[in-house]
């Protein structure tokens, strides 16, 4: 009687027994936390806005918050807005280039961070309209082109996850072999639950091994050193420890802040939204490469955990939550919203696609955002544990990314296609520094990742290099 009103995880629709929906709800949210308070981080700094300023407190929450609701949208969404996809949203590390260079061009301040959520208010609605007239633009995107994208969405999340699989770099114990221990430890575990148990233990092996990194490193603190001398002979707390005042020093409970309403800094002053030229025109391009971005996630997310390639709706409805949810959260003082990378590796490890075990995971940030004490306890991960656990996810986007590639029959053209753009195009933007002698604006847009040169070149080549003849393939045949 009871087994069979469930659904199959890795079925789209359809629920599953409860516990079983949160379990894999929670791996979505684990491997996306620490992704989405980051950026914030970054910016709110790159701003001058301190550690102590009760407006990044807010603004922390409410990345939690709307990264939950936002998730919603487009798992069931509203109208044309959303893919009905197992599609995690949250903040971009995309913008951190362009928003830090907005930021030190208007000089810092919650002004030009006002400036920052003006211009992601209008770049949202921007890209809601790219979501909307995505169909005829389709052509451009094949098999192999977002098969590049995907493979170059991976690539890049590859360095992210050794260095938080190092502890984190930056970190005076980086690469120290608690570290390495640990994450280590995260990634066997994983692999002993994906490969030696079967149902919802295997399905949910992101999560176990995370569990046993806590654990772990619950156990370290109890018989480890917990501190180190760094270089200049200051005592440091190893980056695996759990800090757990912070989880004491959280409230229970908070209210939402919006901007330019109720959302002020430690001096009283209201964080108003703010348009200015300087911040729409880079932050409005931005939009159009996220955009680039997201149709190469949704790609992967139906190549990887659907065995097949995104309908145009899909697409279409994506592209628009993307854009629908970057303007939500400008009204938080949230910097914009997409899909999230990490959560494409996920899906295509465990092929758990099940909208409402997603669901779970959304309904977690939204409490996260609201009882800030909840959303400590999973802040206070390590990123060893982390890493542990994206060394896998990230690789296997990699492989989403070749499945897609191959899916039609390899030829000369898509051979070119591939090489030229990870070659050339992924090159550059992962080693940004070699285009330091050009203008800033090309840096924001093409450095960082290599996402968006690789894109650009893989769309450009795609459309100028002619297809082969039938008499030059039966040759080859």
């Amino acid at each position: 009687m009871g087994n069979n009103k469930y659904s199959n995880p890795q079925t789209l629709e359809g629920k599953l027994p409860l516990g079983q929906a949160i379990l894999y709800g929670l791996q979505h949210v684990l491997a996306m936390f620490a992704g989405n308070l980051t950026p914030i981080i970054l910016i709110l700094g790159a701003c001058g806005i301190e550690a102590t300023d009760v407006v990044r407190v807010s603004i922390l929450q409410n990345a939690m918050l709307v990264a939950g609701i936002v998730t919603l949208i487009q798992l069931f969404t509203i109208g044309p807005i959303g893919g009905r996809l197992p599609i995690v949203m949250g903040t971009s590390s995309g913008f951190i280039g362009v928003c830090s260079g907005v930021a030190a061009s208007m000089g810092g301040g919650i002004v030009a961070y006002g400036a920052i959520m003006g211009a992601s208010l209008l770049g949202g609605l921007f890209e809601m309209v790219l979501g909307f007239c995505l169909k005829p633009l389709r052509r451009f995107f094949p098999s192999v082109v977002t098969g590049t994208v995907v493979t170059a969405i991976g690539l890049s999340l590859i360095g992210v996850g050794i260095n938080s699989f190092g502890g984190g770099s930056g970190k005076g114990d980086f690469g120290s072999l608690s570290n390495l221990f640990v994450g280590l430890v995260v990634l066997l575990t994983i692999v002993l639950f994906k490969h030696f148990t079967k149902g919802a233990t295997s399905a949910a092996a992101i999560l176990f091994g995370i569990i046993v990194g806590y654990v772990l490193c619950a156990i370290m603190g109890l018989v480890l050193p917990t501190t180190y001398i760094d270089a200049n002979g200051a005592e440091q707390t190893c980056s695996w420890v759990l800090n757990w005042s912070s989880v004491g020093d959280a409230a229970w409970f908070s209210i939402p802040k919006i901007i330019g309403i109720n959302l002020k800094d430690s001096a009283g002053n209201l964080v108003k939204l703010v348009f200015d030229a300087k911040a729409i025109i880079p932050i409005m391009i931005m939009f159009i490469v996220t955009a680039v971005e997201t149709v190469g996630d949704i790609s992967g997310i139906t190549e990887g955990g659907l065995g097949r390639e995104a309908t145009d709706k899909e697409l279409s409805g994506g592209v628009v939550c993307d854009g629908f949810g970057s303007s939500l959260a400008a009204v938080f003082g949230v910097l914009p919203n997409t899909s999230f990378s990490q959560n494409v590796g996920l899906v295509g490890m465990t092929k758990v696609v099940n909208l409402y075990a997603i669901s779970m995971g959304a309904i977690f940030l939204i409490l996260c955002g609201l009882f800030p004490k909840l959303a400590a306890v999973v802040n206070i991960m390590p990123q060893s544990v982390l890493g542990g656990a994206a060394v896998m996810m990230f690789a296997s986007i990699v492989m989403s990314g070749i499945q897609l590639i191959t899916k039609e029959k390899v030829t000369s053209k898509s051979i070119t296609v591939v090489s030229i753009a990870l070659g050339l195009g992924y090159g550059l933007g992962s080693n940004s520094a070699i285009l330091s002698a050009m203008p800033a604006y090309v840096n924001y847009i093409f450095g960082g990742s290599g996402i968006v040169p690789a894109a650009l070149i893989a769309i450009i080549l795609n459309v100028f290099i002619p297809e082969e003849s039938k008499a030059e393939k039966h040759s080859k045949g």
